[in-house]
This record gives C-alpha cells, sequence and structure tokens, in this order.
C-alpha cells in the first residue's frame, strides 16, 4: 500500500506538471505585445509604400481603370474622412457633419451653392495633395540610404526587391557587379512597368536620378501634368481592345482583365456597369460622340482641374437637393449622409432639431 509521503510527493509532481501545463497555454493564448505588431505593421506599410498606390485620393479613377468609389467621401470629408466609420456613434457623426456645412457656407445664408461646394472641393483636393507631399518624404527616405537628395534606379530597385522577400544584401552585390538577377516573370513584369514610370518622372535633362519631388511624381502622377498624362495612356493601353488609343462605351464597361474570377462574376456585377456607363456618357465623354479621347480622359482625371469641381460641385448638390433650388440645406446633407460620408445617421430630421 502506497506511504502517506509517497502519495503526497506524486500529488505534488502532478500539481508542477499541471501547472507547467497551464503556463505554457496561458504564453502561447496571450496576445502579443502589440508595440512590436505595430512596428511590425508599420514596417510593411513602408515597404508597400515605396510603390506607386493603385487609390489615390480626391481623383476619380483608380489606376487600373477602375472608378474610385470613395471619391465623393474623400473630396468632401478630406482628412476628416476616417472619422466618419459606419458603426461609429450618430449623434457625434451629426455634430461633426453640422460642422463641416458651416465651413462650406461661406456667406452664413444656411445653405450651400455649386461655388461654394467647387471652392470646399477644391480645398479637400489640396489637402490629398500636401498630404501625400508629407508622405512622400518619409517614403524618399527609406529609399535614399546615403541621404544625398536623389534615388537612383538601381536603389530603388534593390528596395522594391526586398520589400518582395528577396535579400536586400544578396540583390545589391548583384546588381553592383551587373549579375543576373533570377526573378520570377510576373515581378519581372511589374519591374519593367516601374521602369517606365521612372523614366517619365525624371524631368529633363533625364539623369535617371530622381530628387525628392520627381519620386512624388512617381507615386502620385495626378499632381503632375507630364505625369497625369503618362498615367491616362496606361489607363487607355489597359482598356483599349482595339489599339486605336480611344475608348468605346463597350470597352470602358468591360472589367479590366483578372479582376474577376470568372465570367458569371462579370455578368452579375451590374450595378458596376450601370455606373460605368453613367460616368462614361454624362461625364467624361464630354463632346458626347460616343469615344472618349485621351484629352478628355486627363481633363477628367485632374483632380485640380477647376471645371471638374465645379460639375462636381453641381452633381452632389443634385443628389440631395429635394426642394429643387439648386443648393443644399443642412437637412438634405443630412438626409443624405451616407453619399457624403459613406455613414447613413438614424432619425435625422428629429435630431437635428433637437441639435438647435
Amino acid at each position: 500500500m502506497m506511504s502517506r509521503q509517497a502519495f503526497l510527493c506524486g500529488l505534488g509532481s502532478l500539481y508542477l506538471s499541471l501547472l507547467f501545463i497551464f503556463l505554457l497555454m496561458d504564453v502561447y493564448a496571450r496576445p502579443a505585445n502589440n508595440s512590436v505588431l505595430k512596428e511590425k505593421a508599420a514596417e510593411s506599410k513602408d515597404e508597400n509604400e515605396i510603390l506607386p498606390p493603385d487609390h489615390l485620393n480626391g481623383v476619380k479613377m483608380e489606376m487600373d481603370g477602375h472608378l474610385n468609389k470613395e471619391f465623393h467621401q474623400e473630396v468632401f470629408l478630406g482628412k476628416e474622412m476616417e472619422e466618419f466609420e459606419e458603426d461609429s456613434e450618430p449623434r457625434r457623426n451629426r455634430k461633426k457633419l453640422m460642422v463641416i456645412f458651416s465651413k462650406v457656407d461661406r456667406n452664413n445664408d444656411k445653405k450651400i451653392s455649386a461655388k461654394e461646394m467647387q471652392r470646399w472641393i477644391m480645398e479637400k483636393t489640396d489637402e490629398h495633395f500636401q498630404e501625400a507631399v508629407e508622405e512622400n518624404k518619409m517614403h524618399f527616405r527609406a529609399v535614399d540610404p546615403d541621404g544625398d537628395g536623389h534615388v537612383s534606379w538601381d536603389e530603388y530597385k534593390i528596395k522594391f526587391l526586398a520589400s518582395k522577400g528577396f535579400n536586400e544584401k544578396e540583390i545589391a552585390e548583384k546588381i553592383k557587379n551587373n549579375e543576373e538577377l533570377k526573378i520570377d516573370e510576373e515581378t519581372q513584369e511589374v519591374l519593367d512597368n516601374l521602369k517606365d514610370r521612372w523614366y517619365q518622372a525624371d524631368n529633363p535633362p533625364p539623369d535617371l536620378l530622381l530628387t525628392q519631388e520627381e519620386f512624388l511624381a512617381f507615386l502620385h502622377p495626378e499632381h503632375s501634368r507630364g505625369m497625369l498624362h503618362f498615367m491616362v495612356k496606361e489607363i487607355i493601353r489597359d482598356l483599349d481592345q482595339d489599339g486605336d488609343k480611344k475608348l468605346t462605351l463597350s470597352e470602358f464597361i468591360s472589367l479590366p482583365v483578372g479582376t474577376v474570377e470568372n465570367q458569371q462574376g462579370q455578368d452579375i456585377d451590374d450595378d458596376w456597369v450601370k455606373e460605368r456607363r453613367k460616368e462614361f456618357q454624362e461625364i467624361i465623354d464630354s463632346n458626347h460622340d460616343g469615344i472618349v479621347t485621351m484629352e478628355e480622359l486627363e481633363e477628367y482625371m485632374d483632380p485640380m482641374n477647376e471645371h471638374n469641381a465645379l460639375n462636381e460641385a453641381r452633381q452632389m448638390i443634385a443628389v440631395a437637393d429635394e426642394n429643387q433650388n439648386q443648393h443644399l440645406e443642412l437637412e438634405e446633407i443630412l438626409k443624405y449622409s451616407e453619399y457624403f460620408t459613406g455613414s447613413k445617421l438614424m432619425d435625422y430630421a428629429r435630431n437635428v432639431h433637437e441639435e438647435f
């Protein structure tokens, strides 16, 4: 028969074993250090942002030819767009929206005219540009390791390939010694496209070295006249099916290659086609001849085009102008808040009276 002492020793060993197991479980179940995760996320974000972004704030069309779904919110809210979340407190969003209304209403007549909205759109668009300028300074430092104020194509190429998982030191050494790089076909295609854009951003006299300002044009071509032209050429090249460097309606409403998994996915996207058709016929095709030229698309894409901003202002007013007076009252903006902010306000009429 087991002695009392042996039994207690056995229990002690069992307890220590269980305690060890629970401690291990706690270690693996415990959330990782948030600051470390944030640092890693920031590093990953920085790596990705040395690439020209597909989405350009305050521009009607994405780099891949898709319409910018958030354009109205971007030119109405500017940097405050992130504060209007779908699940955020409606009362707080109402107050923010009322503050914005008072800022847009320059003459304080309690309604917004097309001219007031145009000025506001231009201000918000410039706000996005200034934000891009500040971010560009950080990204430029990341690709200019020697800090000489210029970035060569090889310097950028090394950083780009490092962001794709290649060993930075090995790549740098091979480029230095003019050795062949073993790069997969897809990555090489991206590199070739980036190199074309790099040459376009290199202002005369071309030296293949980009200054901080030229690097901004490389990342954000929408704010450079020459690069805007190049961006439009790229979009037309991707959408133009017959090679005439113009776009027909059928070409414009066709999804870019590779954006849907199958034909069925393309067929059921009726809303997408409807939006594209409306934008083509009513906005981009300015002379309504059924053809969009490079010049028409460039004018449409230019974020600082005052004529475009006025047209946009009129369209935004028309969406919510229930009393048809060509102006927007606060109640109308609150009612159509989802269009302007992406956030729907419940019981807008009752709540606006409570605010006052």
